[in-house]
């Protein structure tokens, strides 16, 4: 899914570098992708504890790498630059998902939508979730409210997951963390914690949620309108887009992690689900752009959404 070249972006939306305060405020950070996934699954699979897995990948806090200091993104201004740098492209990707849920949050649920922080960095960061490296992949920290990424994920999820590298690919991975932002303000995403595993699990239920919300947002994304400009800031979802994102989807499903890192299944530690499920979901949320349609926790069978029927 392209941004459109004219569409403008309000400048400083996302953050770069630094880091939230270092505490572990009780709760664990969601969304972790290709390397904290694997190291997540081993870690179940030989009876680890999942909560331990951000202090396991932490390491120095200086953020070394592409990012120096603390600030904002800057120069990212119109679709053209989205289209061209993947930093620009989150940022706009977040304009994009506060449009959408600010017109679709409170009508659909009575819950008025509250901005997260989103924040990119590169080595390490400091979170309110506790200390994490790039090796977590993009993830959300219900305790400071914000989600984080390291662009350089994108390209792992293509050389080690086989995923696509289209932009939606790389787009539904900010709207699945902008997602757990969602769970958190609704009050489902404590449910990981209660039920961190398994094929049935709460953290199952959640992550799959959370792809289900990003199908929502693919389905109203190129249709609501930039407020600047008065033109939708997408240019209309073609085969191709879809494609991008369910591949994206399904190279993060435990089943497939769990077979490339292991060489077997087990569902029993599973923690997102499987690619199978994650494809699923994801279709529930674009097909109808309804949050109803996502409500995984009262789902009887997890492979087959109620709205997909």
């Amino acid at each position: 899914m392209t941004f459109r070249e004219g569409a403008r972006m309000q400048p400083g939306r996302v953050s770069v570098g630094g880091g939230g305060g270092g505490g572990k405020g009780g709760k664990i950070a969601l969304g972790g992708g290709a390397g904290g996934l694997v190291i997540l699954v081993l870690a179940l699979l030989f009876g680890g504890d999942p909560g331990s897995i951000l202090g396991q990948l932490s390491g120095s806090t200086d953020n070394s790498g592409q990012y120096s200091g603390s600030g904002t993104l800057e120069n990212c201004e119109t679709g053209a630059d989205a289209n061209a740098n993947v930093d620009c492209r989150v940022n706009f990707t977040v304009g994009s998902l506060d449009t959408v849920w600010e017109s679709q949050l409170q009508p659909q649920t009575g819950v008025a939508y509250v901005q997260p922080e989103v924040r990119l960095f590169s080595g390490s960061i400091s979170t309110g979730c506790g200390n994490a490296t790039s090796a977590v992949g993009p993830f959300y920290c219900p305790a400071d409210s914000t989600a984080y990424f390291d662009t350089s994920f994108f390209q792992v999820l293509v050389d080690r997951f086989g995923s696509s590298g289209g932009p939606l690919a790389q787009e539904y991975v900010v709207a699945h963390e902008i997602g757990h932002h969602i769970q958190n303000q609704l009050g489902d995403i404590g449910r990981a914690q209660q039920d961190p595993q398994g094929a049935e699990s709460g953290a199952v239920r959640v992550e799959l949620q959370a792809d289900c919300y990003a199908g929502v947002w693919a389905h109203h994304a190129a249709v609501i309108e930039d407020p600047n400009t008065g033109e939708p800031f997408l240019e209309p979802l073609t085969n191709t887009d879809i494609s991008d994102a369910l591949s994206a989807a399904s190279s993060v499903g435990d089943d497939r992690i769990q077979q490339a890192s292991s060489g077997r299944v087990n569902p029993e530690g599973w923690t997102h689900g499987s690619s199978e499920q994650r494809q699923a979901w994801f279709a529930s949320g674009y097909r109808t752009g309804q949050v109803a349609a996502c409500d995984t926790f009262s789902a009887r069978d997890l492979n087959n959404p109620p709205a997909l029927r």
